[in-house]
């Protein structure tokens, strides 16, 4: 029988949210992510952390416990447009300052203004940077074919529900599939349709075959995977790795502690 790998717990399907700038509003939504228990990452300008209606500094760490903060750049240029040593100070002094609030290493963003090009892609992973969101939505519930050109499923406003109520009918487990929605948590408040994104939580919220995750630990698991040793005849498996892989044969889910090798026969 094939064996494949899977997500967690032997789960087939993922979903994370991807919201940008850190204004207010992310208060509301976070409080709704946290009761539904979904994840989030949440990209945000540091040099921007003093103008009215952005989240304050001293509330940041507290706030977005339980997901992830990623970067956005310094004060969010359009960076295609940016010498490259402009490039380097945006996306590094928001790296700074985050990781300092934080207490971790920031390894993602999103491109301000959607802003992006082969230029920075290539320069991305020499600043630290293992993965970067484009406002480039699919429609789909497609794996990224690279982390640094990430497009998600859909924006909040591009029909959410419809999508959500495809990614739960999903049930061929021999794919794996990647629900990603993105935006801005104050379009809510300017297009008065909270009850929509509440909606969305009530239908996508603590479903046991979903696994929930910020994009940097999706990133990470996927290279968990790859770094998986098999036995030519795939009859043992070895994990090099400090976190644990999950792999499948038919409804058999069989857990890969890290570190430790496992016979598949």
């Amino acid at each position: 029988m094939n064996l494949f790998t899977c997500f967690p717990e032997g789960k087939f399907k993922v979903l994370t949210l991807s919201y940008d700038d850190g204004k207010e509003a992310d208060r509301r939504l976070v409080g709704l992510l946290n009761r539904y228990g979904i994840r989030g990452t949440f990209h945000l300008n540091s040099g921007l952390f003093d103008t009215p209606g952005r989240i304050p500094r001293e509330e940041i760490a507290p706030l977005y416990r339980g997901h992830e903060i990623s970067a956005h750049t310094l004060t969010h240029p359009t960076i295609a447009r940016s010498p490259r040593e402009e490039l380097v100070r945006q996306v590094m002094e928001d790296r700074r300052n985050l990781e300092a609030i934080a207490g971790y290493p920031v390894r993602g963003l999103s491109y301000p203004n959607g802003s992006y090009n082969r230029r920075i892609i290539e320069a991305l992973p020499g600043m630290g940077i293992e993965y970067a969101r484009t406002v480039n939505s699919t429609g789909t519930f497609a794996l990224p074919e690279n982390f640094l050109e990430w497009d998600p499923t859909c924006h909040h406003n591009h029909n959410l529900l419809e999508r959500t109520e495809e990614f739960l009918a999903l049930t061929k487990k021999q794919y794996l599939f990647m629900m990603y929605v993105w935006g801005h948590s104050y379009e809510f408040d300017n297009d008065g349709n909270w009850d929509m994104i509440e909606s969305f939580c009530r239908l996508a919220g603590r479903r046991d075959d979903i696994w929930y995750a910020t994009n940097q630990e999706i990133v990470d698991y996927f290279r968990v995977l790859d770094n998986l040793k098999f036995s030519a005849d795939c009859s043992f498996v070895y994990n090099p790795s400090a976190r644990d892989a999950w792999l499948a044969r038919g409804d058999e889910v069989i857990p890969v502690p890290g570190g430790e090798q496992v016979s598949l026969i």
